[in-house]
C-alpha cells in the first residue's frame, strides 16, 4: 500500500484505502513523517492555532503528542460519489 495520499479520488476502494493510509500515518505520531504528506506551503487550522508551512505542523504535533499520551486517530470512510461536471 502506498504511503502518499495523492488524486485522483475517483475510485471506492482506492478511497478507502486513502482513508486507512491516513489513519495509519497519523497513528505512527512521528510528525515528520506526518508532515512530509501535506506540502511546503500547506495551511492548517486546528481550533484556535492557524498554522502555515510543514516546519509549522512539525512543531505544532510535536507539542501535541507530549500531551495526548494515548491518543489514536479512527477515520471511517463514510461514502463515495463520482459526480460528472457538464
Amino acid at each position: 500500500m502506498r504511503t502518499i495520499i495523492v488524486p485522483p479520488f475517483t475510485d471506492p476502494e482506492l478511497a478507502a484505502q486513502k482513508v486507512q493510509i491516513a489513519e495509519d500515518l497519523w497513528n505512527t505520531r512521528d510528525p515528520e513523517r506526518v508532515a512530509a504528506a501535506y506540502t511546503e506551503d500547506t495551511q492548517w487550522r486546528n481550533r484556535i492555532d492557524f498554522l502555515t508551512g510543514r516546519a509549522a505542523v512539525i512543531e505544532f504535533l510535536k507539542r501535541k503528542w507530549e500531551r495526548e499520551l494515548d491518543h489514536k486517530l479512527k477515520r471511517s470512510y463514510g461514502a463515495f460519489a463520482t459526480i460528472a461536471w457538464q
